[in-house]
């Protein structure tokens, strides 16, 4: 039983964290996909990360097909 209410709980968590994203989603390609679309093309991404002392770089292939949407989603997740 607590199994699956955890995994009930994660699910939920997961639902509500990717209609949040939708929000920031308006206007861009991305609007209208599928939760599983999203994952697969926004969070599925094969990146390099580099983490410094006052700043972590994400190196991503020049092939990747959403790499300026991607960062732009990110800038305007990123407070302050």
């Amino acid at each position: 039983w607590w199994t699956n209410q955890w995994r009930l709980l994660l699910s939920g968590f997961a639902y509500t964290l990717f209609e949040r994203l939708r929000a920031h989603l308006k206007k861009t390609p991305f609007e209208r996909m599928s939760a599983s679309n999203l994952r697969l093309k926004l969070i599925k991404v094969g990146a390099v990360i580099i983490r410094n002392t006052r700043r972590i770089q994400v190196l991503m292939s020049d092939a990747y097909p959403y790499k300026d949407e991607l960062s732009d989603l990110v800038r305007r997740l990123v407070p302050g």
